[in-house]
């Protein structure tokens, strides 16, 4: 979860998604609340370890943050040097996820479908989206947070490709850089607050409205493939906080057109066999998680 923060079209929540601890990561955080804060201040430190899944969460966060200082780098590192073969590996680890995360739709109605087709429709709608202006002002800042925030708990929607369809991917990335407190501040406050309140409304979806909601993210885990594909070709460049030129918007070609618009290799053995390893990943953890259910 943690090393997909250098994926666009990949979030901590389509791991926690594919690896089948989304559901208990949504409830875990949402348990959070006032009456565990208040076993807090009861110095019930048992009572509210227990509450809030403590054990789940961390160790959770812990493979987070490992994952982002390690394994996070070394992948940042291969998006720039060889991205082809980054987003192939990916492109197939998502892939399969989507049939294996839909198998546990016991029922099919026509909400599920809809849900499925709706999740679909508007991730790949919002791939296609180019950088939006919007205002500067402090107050926006913590929308830009909230926002942020909110993605990363959904499949396929990282917060860094939220930042740059608002348009705020520069400005952060310089916060951040040049320690610009006030920024930084907002950003987190709007964060925290549609963090506790998003949460709840996952949760909630998620114990009255399982099979859609399921088919709903599955669809915006697999619509947002689209952000994922290879071969990409770059539109629009902006200047981030060192002065450099980086990618801002760009869209899916087709490889015999990328070496046209390029005229770089478009590595498309390497790219399926890429692919092929992350399916056989999947299909892999799967089999094992299935086989030590069942010893349990």
């Amino acid at each position: 979860m943690g090393a997909t923060q250098a994926i666009p079209g990949a979030s901590a929540g389509t791991f926690a998604f594919i690896t089948g601890i989304y559901e208990e990561l949504i409830h875990s955080l949402r348990s959070i609340d006032r009456a565990s804060m208040q076993l807090l201040l009861e110095k019930d430190l048992a009572g509210w370890w227990k509450k809030i899944n403590g054990n789940f969460l961390a160790v959770t966060f812990a493979g987070v943050l490992t994952g982002l200082f390690t394994l996070g780098q070394l992948i940042a590192y291969f998006m720039k040097s060889q991205p082809i073969l980054v987003l192939s590996f990916f492109f197939g680890l998502i892939l399969i996820s989507g049939p294996l995360v839909l198998r546990s739709i016991k029922k099919w109605d026509f909400t599920a479908v809809i849900s499925f087709v709706a999740g679909l429709a508007v991730a790949y709608a919002l791939t296609l989206v180019s950088p939006v202006h919007t205002p500067d002002a402090l107050w926006f800042i913590i929308i830009v947070g909230a926002l942020t925030f909110s993605a990363m708990l959904l499949p396929g929607i990282s917060g860094a490709f939220m930042l740059i369809v608002v348009g705020k991917h520069p400005l952060i990335q310089s916060a951040v850089a040049t320690a610009n407190v006030p920024v930084i501040l907002l950003f987190i406050t709007g964060g925290v607050l549609s963090f506790i309140g998003f949460t709840r409304f996952l949760s909630w979806v998620l114990d009255r409205y399982h099979s859609a909601t399921v088919a709903l993210l599955t669809g915006l885990m697999l619509g947002f493939l689209n952000k994922v594909w290879p071969w990409r070709h770059t539109i629009e460049f902006v200047t981030n906080h060192k002065g450099e030129q980086v990618a801002a918007f760009d869209k899916s070609i087709l490889p015999w057109d990328y070496l046209a618009a390029t005229g770089k290799d478009p590595q498309v053995f390497q790219a399926i066999l890429l692919m092929a390893i992350g399916v056989f990943i999947v299909v892999l953890i799967e089999k094992i998680a299935a086989r030590l259910k069942t010893k349990i």
